[in-house]
């Protein structure tokens, strides 16, 4: 099966370690010494509809996709572990006293 970049865009990344919908395909990572793609962007969910920046990016490496369909592309791929952001809507109304 041949695809374009502009057809992987279109489609939505779901992993299927835990059935989560990622989103969909943001952007591409290239190698372009060898000429291969190395992974997939996806990009972060907004906070409180951009106003609070957005969510860190999903970068998934090639080898963790599983794989690609008409509308969606299944990856088998473990978030990395780091520090949370969540709770920046609480601490918010926390701080005007809500």
């Amino acid at each position: 099966m041949n695809c374009r970049i502009g057809e992987l865009r279109n489609k939505e990344v779901v992993n299927v370690k835990d059935g989560g919908r990622l989103g969909f395909v943001s952007d591409v990572e290239l190698d372009t010494a060898a000429a291969t793609l190395t992974a997939v962007v996806v990009y972060g969910r907004l906070r409180l509809f951009g106003l609070l920046g957005r969510e860190p990016d999903f970068v998934i490496p090639w080898k963790d996709i599983e794989l690609i369909g008409d509308d969606t592309v299944l990856v088998n791929w473990k978030q990395p572990e780091g520090p949370k952001q969540s709770g920046t809507l609480q601490r918010i109304w926390e701080k005007l006293g809500m």
